[in-house]
């Protein structure tokens, strides 16, 4: 089993299951040869909370991410003979105080957080992920004419990505087209606006030496592809998008607690060979700092990964 740059836990995650230390040893019982640990940052809004914190406030989970932090260093060093182990975070961009709130987290915990995965699941504050009748809250904010509703959502979304990657570069750019989970067949290429910011996102992300997760959590989500979809991996040869591009993918199995651990690889395995993808990348720590300050770079795996051999992860749906 290759790697994963994105995974959550019951003990800090209230829609995960499972402690971290019982998601690591399932990854290293797959035979993981890196796994990333990126829980979600804190929010700092009582109204942003999901139903299952209720009871929380923005101390108490920016105390409970500080104890992740603690948490992930120990398995770190108990189990690098094994298994590699990378500690960083998921952002959240709700309002403009998540972002001054990961500039001040990434301060205070320094060379504690390695590397960023550059997530958004809000638009206009609104979840996008939590339920289809959020997300089509969300989308209604917009208007009530459906194509322009569309539109405006799509542009939102990518325009909030877009000041995420300015500001933060992440390393990893999270589930890149999460905003159609539930349309997967939307188009893009039907919005020429919509098309424009993507494509601006695509190159700039590329630009600073970002990876593209290639996320497994889609095919459980009742998705054909992983995320992104097809025409974001591959398009015309006019379309400038991520592999005409020159840019890289990263593996990730978003899991939710060890029994989503590799969910789905074998269906990633089969999306990468049918997309044309032939290399597959992961960070790795660096002397030298990136372009966020870091000290973490992506390298090409040089190993066999063609072969379903490689690919061990679990097989059926959760």
């Amino acid at each position: 089993m290759p790697h994963s740059h994105h995974s959550h836990s019951g003990q800090f995650c209230k829609h995960a299951s499972g402690s971290l230390e019982e998601v690591l040893l399932e990854a290293i019982r797959q035979r993981f040869q890196l796994y990333g640990l990126t829980e979600h940052v804190p929010r700092y809004r009582l109204v942003d909370l999901y139903p299952e914190e209720a009871g929380e406030t923005a101390d108490s989970l920016a105390k409970q991410f500080e104890r992740f932090l603690v948490e992930a260093h120990r398995l770190k060093a108990q189990y690098a003979s094994q298994i590699t182990i990378l500690v960083g975070l998921e952002t959240e961009y709700i309002t403009g105080q998540d972002l001054d709130g990961l500039d001040s987290l990434l301060q205070k915990f320094g060379d504690r957080v390695e590397y960023v995965v550059g997530s958004v699941h809000h638009v206009d504050g609104i979840p996008i992920d939590f339920d289809q009748n959020t997300y089509e809250r969300a989308l209604h904010n917009f208007g009530d004419d459906g194509t322009k509703a569309q539109e405006g959502f799509l542009l939102a979304y990518f325009d909030a990505q877009y000041q995420l990657l300015q500001r933060f570069k992440p390393e990893i750019v999270g589930h890149f087209d999460l905003c159609r989970l539930y349309t997967p067949d939307l188009q893009f290429l039907e919005y020429p606006s919509v098309w424009e910011k993507i494509t601006r996102n695509v190159e700039y992300a590329i630009g600073y030496g970002a990876l593209f997760e290639m996320n497994a959590a889609a095919f459980r989500k009742g998705w054909e592809t992983a995320y992104p979809g097809k025409e974001i991996v591959q398009a015309s040869p006019t379309a400038l998008l991520i592999l005409n591009r020159g840019g890289h993918f990263a593996l990730s199995d978003d899991s939710h607690g060890p029994r989503f651990v590799g969910l789905n690889y074998h269906r990633l395995f089969d999306y990468l060979h049918s997309q044309g993808v032939t290399d597959i990348w992961f960070l790795q720590p660096s002397k030298s700092p990136n372009a966020a300050g870091r000290s973490i770079r992506p390298v090409k795996f040089d190993g066999e990964w063609l072969g379903h051999e490689f690919w061990y992860g679990r097989s059926t749906q959760a």
